[in-house]
């Protein structure tokens, strides 16, 4: 889900990745407990309306603000969990790190809301919970698929650009690396396909799959979309020492791009992946019956996907007093 910015990324990525893998940690179980659905019924009952009347708003205005939201909900929690700190602003924040500079989106959403309830609710609702509520009303907006979310959320105060790179899968990863990858964050096999299945809306710049395309067009990548996808997305400049001057995005989804479905999977079995790691996901034995399961049963994958998006939701939370809550997103009390 990770988008990476050229070719020296992948070099730089797969060398921290496999340097620190014993310090990426797992999912604790135990910190789900102060989670509770209606968390903000008595403190802030308008709390989870704010921010549905923000995401309708943005979304309504650009369909692609719910593929924004649901994959920063993601790129918050896979990176020391649901703290919000991929929404921090200095110099060496998450934000600066290669696979979420200059891609994620979604952001003034979270500040919309955030501003309206600290008039509201001041000091009361969470960044982390205002970031977990978005994800689930883009998914609704986007899909149907409502689901509750446990909330009590707090905000972390640490976030540094290393730590993207030691957590979020890159594009390229196969099937085993991706099983791994979410394992660590306590996240299931099966689970992992399905979140994948959130790449049935949004974008990707061409630098996170021009490796499928040049210099020879990936096996496993149908030519006739290929063929299509070259002529969106330039080949790579010889020996070049920083990222491209241009860099288009395509739809990853090409058959719903802008809705969140069970189609994302019907393109991987036609060879339409858009990213290495989409299409692995039909190719490998580990993963193609998950893929052919999910193409059969659209209602059950959409139930599946709203439990792995609250799993997700729950992963190294900080509750009670740990962390504060912001009063403004970006930035620390």
């Amino acid at each position: 889900m990770a988008a990476l910015t050229n070719s020296h990324a992948v070099v730089i990525i797969g060398l921290l990745l496999s340097c620190f893998t014993l310090f990426v940690s797992a999912a604790d179980d135990n910190s789900t407990a102060a989670l509770t659905v209606g968390f903000y019924k008595n403190s802030c009952p308008f709390a989870e309306i704010v921010v549905r009347k923000y995401v309708n708003k943005f979304v309504n205005f650009n369909p692609g603000f719910a593929a924004g939201l649901i994959r920063l909900h993601f790129h918050d929690c896979f990176v020391r969990g649901c703290d919000a700190s991929v929404l921090l602003d200095w110099k060496n924040s998450e934000k600066q790190s290669i696979p979420n500079k200059g891609s994620l989106r979604g952001f003034e959403i979270i500040d919309a809301a955030k501003a309206e309830l600290e008039v509201k609710c001041p000091g009361i609702v969470s960044c982390a919970d205002i970031l977990a509520f978005s994800a689930r009303d883009s998914a609704w907006k986007a899909g149907n698929i409502f689901y509750e979310v446990p909330a009590g959320r707090r905000d972390g105060n640490v976030s540094n650009t290393l730590d993207p790179l030691l957590n979020l899968p890159p594009p390229f990863f196969n099937a085993t690396q991706l099983r791994d990858n979410f394992a660590r964050k306590g996240l299931t096999l099966d689970e992992m396909v399905t979140l994948s299945g959130a790449h049935s809306i949004g974008i990707a710049h061409c630098t996170s799959f021009n490796g499928r395309l040049y210099p020879t067009v990936d096996p496993t990548l149908d030519p006739k979309y290929a063929a299509k996808l070259k002529k969106i997305c330039p080949a790579p400049v010889a020996n070049a020492t920083g990222p491209p001057k241009v860099n288009p995005t395509v739809d990853q989804d090409p058959i719903t791009p802008n809705r969140l479905d069970n189609l994302y999977y019907l393109a991987l079995k036609q060879k339409k992946g858009l990213l290495t790691s989409d299409q692995v996901l039909m190719t490998s034995p580990l993963t193609s019956n998950i893929v052919l399961n999910n193409i059969q049963f659209g209602g059950v994958w959409a139930n599946k996907f709203a439990a792995a998006m609250v799993k997700m939701g729950n992963i190294d939370v900080l509750t009670g007093d740990q962390g504060e809550v912001r009063e403004h997103c970006r930035r620390i009390n």
